[in-house]
C-alpha cells in the first residue's frame, strides 16, 4: 500500500524531530548566544599595574585605555609630567588596584597602539572613567564611533567644572580666539595651521579654552602641548 506524502508528513518521526521544534531550537540558539555575551560582559579582572590616569594593565597582560576621557601624562624619558598627571594616576590606583574591574567595549576594541579601548567598572557599580572626570583629573575625549556613554561622561565633566575641582580649580586664562571642529570636537588655537583647514561648515569659535571644554571639546593633539605649558603654574 502506498503512503501519501501528506500522511507521512503528519505522522513521521522526522516531522516530530525537525518540523515542530524549529522555533524552539532557534530560541535555544539565541539564548545560548545572549548568555555567552552576558557572561563575557560580566568577566572580572585583577589589575596588575596602573600606567597613568587613563591606562591600566590587567593581570592577563592586556593594556586597557579608558574610552571617552584623557588624563594628563606623567613624566616620560623624553618629556616632563603634565600638571595633575601624578594626581590622576594616584586617584586611578586608589580606585582599581584594590578592586576587581569589569571592562566593557564599544564599537572599536583597539587603538593604533594595540591597547584595548574600554569602559571600566568596579564591583559596586562605579564607573571609573566617569569618576576621573568627576574629580577634575581628566577631560572628555569624544571619539566617534565610541559614544555609548558620551552623555554620562560629558555631564561628569560639567559637574567638575561647576565645582571647580582638580584641573578646573582656580582657573586662569587670558581670553583669546580658539577654533573648534564640530565633527571631531577638538579645538585649536586660532594660529594653529590645522585650524585653518577645518571645513567652514564645521568651524565653531570659542572665546576661551574654558568655553571650549564646557561645550565638550578637547584640545587637538597639535595644540595639547601649548595647552599644558600654559597651565604649568597650577
Amino acid at each position: 500500500m502506498k503512503i501519501k506524502m501528506t500522511e507521512f508528513h503528519k505522522s513521521s518521526i522526522f516531522n516530530i524531530q525537525f518540523s515542530l521544534p524549529i522555533a524552539f531550537t532557534f530560541s535555544i540558539f539565541v539564548f545560548v548566544i545572549l548568555s555567552t555575551q552576558s557572561s563575557a560582559a560580566q568577566t572580572w579582572h585583577a589589575v596588575k599595574w596602573v600606567d597613568d590616569g587613563d591606562t591600566i594593565i590587567l593581570a592577563t597582560g592586556q593594556r586597557i585605555r579608558y574610552l571617552g576621557i584623557n588624563a594628563p601624562e606623567i613624566a616620560h624619558k623624553d618629556r616632563k609630567a603634565q600638571p595633575w598627571g601624578y594626581k590622576a594616576r594616584s586617584f586611578n590606583e586608589g580606585l582599581v588596584m584594590s578592586n576587581r574591574v569589569r571592562v566593557e567595549f564599544d564599537t572599536e576594541r583597539y587603538d593604533r597602539y594595540g591597547r584595548m579601548l574600554a569602559y571600566v567598572f568596579l564591583p559596586d557599580g562605579s564607573f571609573v572613567n566617569s569618576r576621573l572626570l568627576q574629580s577634575g583629573l581628566a577631560f572628555c575625549l569624544y571619539r566617534t564611533p565610541n559614544v555609548k556613554y558620551e552623555n554620562i561622561l560629558y555631564q561628569a565633566q560639567v559637574a567638575a567644572m561647576a565645582s571647580k575641582i582638580g584641573m578646573w580649580h582656580d582657573w586662569k586664562e587670558k581670553y583669546a580666539a580658539y577654533i573648534g571642529n564640530s565633527k571631531s570636537r577638538r579645538f585649536h588655537t586660532a594660529a594653529c595651521p590645522y585650524a585653518r583647514r577645518i571645513n567652514p561648515a564645521s568651524r565653531i569659535a570659542f572665546s576661551s579654552r574654558w568655553n571650549a571644554f564646557q561645550a565638550g571639546y578637547a584640545p587637538a593633539k597639535e595644540c595639547i602641548v601649548k595647552y599644558w605649558s600654559d597651565r604649568e603654574g597650577d
